[in-house]
């Protein structure tokens, strides 16, 4: 399973979800993509949904926006990651 955690600093939302995956300890197994630090990350993010909000996790290429969201689908899946 590839997953991608599209994110900057600033928003508090990222950080929400950053706390969880520390949480669960899947530091490792997530590629992180900061949006405001490499613009290709966020043309390549916008180019993919239309959007640039973040979070956005993308399991195995497919988005998940919400910060709430992305939290419960990490810790439904932590076993599988």
């Amino acid at each position: 399973m590839k997953l991608e955690l599209y994110y900057y600093e600033q928003c508090p939302f990222c950080h929400r979800v950053l706390q969880t995956i520390n949480k669960l300890n899947l530091e490792d197994s997530i590629e992180y993509k900061n949006t405001l630090e490499n613009p290709e990350y966020r043309a390549a993010h916008l180019q993919k949904t239309g959007r640039s909000t973040v979070p956005c996790l993308y399991i195995d290429g497919k988005p998940m926006f919400e910060s709430a969201d992305i939290n419960q689908w990490l810790e439904e899946n932590q076993n599988a990651i």
